[in-house]
């Protein structure tokens, strides 16, 4: 996702910037007893921010070996070596025992090289019972018909799915409780301040940043590659920011089987039901586009 973006020296939040983390963090009731994993933490900006900010245990997972290589390197020159420890590893074949995290992330990074469905049963599988299990995504704000899904997916390195999809994956996973934000648009109720949830490459740096990136992009790809790059970018900001075929989502909810303290009575087949319908009218139109038809 968003290459050259990823090729930058200089640490970045993901999409949705430190406020979303922030709202992570106060949705789990983050302190310093809790063991958190990443999965899909690219350079590991948003771990470092969880164990600097509220003193975690923080694991992370990335397909990236540049990338993990990088975050490690970060962690020990900035004192959090011993709180932070990076793998690369698929999503959807985590290299941890069941049930010894309290909180699970999945960033957008989750999906690259692996199915979103297996990458959420292995996330839930890693989780303790009663522990929170969040998924931060692309979502699709429009039917798009699935050889466009293809093209896009392949454009953008990772695999969005529609809310309804997502929430889906995370119920037959054994996840409960599920609550939704959509962090797509630039000024929402969780943000102190309007902030661009999608910045493009252009507006992110500097000259001398951009020209930095571009020349490490030439050493890696060549300039097919480097020209190829760009191009994904400005189709990628455009997906985000002018279309609006793409959103950001925040998914949170807690893994079944919670201790008898915490336990909350389960969902009936008929409540999950209605549910699920609810969840499938956000992916329709609110009006017919051809009366005509």
């Amino acid at each position: 996702m968003l290459d050259l973006v990823r090729m930058s020296p200089r640490p970045l939040f993901p999409p949705g910037g430190e406020d979303l983390y922030r709202q992570i963090a106060v949705l789990t009731g983050l302190d310093a007893e809790a063991e958190l994993l990443d999965v899909g933490c690219g350079s590991a900006v948003a771990l470092e921010y969880f164990v600097r900010e509220f003193g975690v245990q923080g694991s992370g997972i990335d397909i990236d070996e540049r990338l993990v290589d990088e975050a490690l390197e970060r962690a020990r020159a900035g004192g959090i070596g011993p709180r932070m420890q990076i793998q690369q590893a698929p999503a959807d074949k985590l290299p941890y025992v069941d049930g010894i995290f309290d909180v699970t992330v999945g960033e957008l990074g989750m999906t690259a090289g692996a199915d979103p469905k297996k990458a959420v049963e292995e996330l839930v599988r890693v989780t303790r019972p009663g522990g929170f299990v969040v998924l931060v995504q692309l979502v699709w704000k429009a039917p798009v018909d699935e050889a466009r899904r293809t093209l896009l997916a392949e454009h953008l390195g990772v695999r969005p799915m529609m809310l309804v999809e997502w929430k889906r994956c995370l119920r037959e996973a054994g996840v409960e409780e599920l609550h939704t934000e959509d962090w797509s648009d630039a000024e929402t109720a969780f943000r102190a301040k309007g902030v661009k949830p999608f910045p493009d490459f252009s507006e992110l740096f500097s000259l001398s940043e951009k020209l930095g990136i571009l020349r490490r992009a030439w050493g890696r790809w060549g300039w097919r590659g480097v020209r190829s790059a760009l191009a994904r970018e400005w189709e990628v900001h455009r997906l985000l920011t002018r279309e609006r075929i793409l959103g950001l989502d925040l998914v949170k909810g807690r893994r079944a089987g919670a201790p008898a303290e915490i336990a909350t009575p389960p969902h009936s087949p008929e409540i999950e039901r209605t549910e699920e319908l609810l969840d499938e009218a956000e992916g329709l139109p609110l009006f017919d586009p051809d009366p005509k038809g």
